[in-house]
């Protein structure tokens, strides 16, 4: 799995350079992505067939547009195909997703990000050229299991592929550890990139460092690399 920043590259985009998106279709999910995106300062055009919705965001974006996205004269109308990247998030219609993906790379928008809601609908999006295609109640519900399972892991980030940053509690086994005696890298292709103590973020870590109680560990790696670490302890 390419990481974002790769696929947006590919499409001729700069992540840092991004200013403005459309989000079309308004549920809990789009509605969500379209005010974070306008709150962070970018220009958001909302989108959907229900006035109703349209009404409860028209005040927290940029634009909101009552139409039939599955109408490219209507798309074009409203000016989609000049935003940077457009998000569709038409959740219990599969049709109206596909098609209004179809028309908005029909109107050369450079990358379009699609929500699925099943693996059939997943793989239709991705064999259609979307760029990026979310399914994020699986997502979530896997990253939800594999918190539960791992221990001590407050929280992870994805990277880049099948590599990961945790935040980690260290164990009370290494606790008082220097970094070369876990020699973390050869042992399970693991790295610690930053320790947070208190106020402190230690980013030159010195193999010499010891782990202390009360220290928040970030690793770099693999969810099985980890696993394994964390299972030997």
């Amino acid at each position: 799995m390419k990481s974002l920043s790769y696929r947006l590259k590919r499409a001729g985009l700069d992540k840092s350079r991004l200013n403005s998106f459309a989000v079309i279709g308004l549920g809990r999910f789009g509605a969500s992505v379209a005010v974070t995106l306008e709150r962070m300062g970018f220009s958001v055009i909302a989108i959907d067939k229900d006035e109703n919705k349209v009404e409860e965001i028209k005040d927290y974006v940029s634009y909101a547009k009552v139409l039939d996205s599955t109408n490219i004269n209507a798309l074009r109308e409203a000016g989609v195909q000049n935003v940077d990247v457009v998000i569709v998030s038409i959740a219990h219609d599969i049709e109206a997703s596909v098609l209004t993906s179809l028309l908005v790379k029909e109107l050369g928008v450079k990358f379009v990000i699609a929500r699925a809601i099943s693996e059939p609908h997943e793989k239709i999006l991705d064999k259609i050229g979307v760029d990026l295609v979310v399914y994020p109640e699986r997502d979530m519900g896997v990253r939800i299991a594999q918190r539960l399972v791992v221990p001590n892991v407050i929280d992870y980030m994805e990277f880049y592929a099948n590599t990961k940053i945790f935040e980690l509690e260290p164990p009370e086994a290494i606790v008082g550890k220097t970094i070369q005696e876990l020699d973390l890298r050869k042992n399970y292709g693991l790295s610690i990139i930053a320790i947070q103590r208190g106020s402190d973020l230690i980013s030159n870590i010195s193999p010499s460092e010891r782990i202390q109680k009360g220290d928040i560990l970030y690793i770099i790696g693999s969810f099985e690399n980890l696993n394994k670490f964390l299972s030997k302890l």
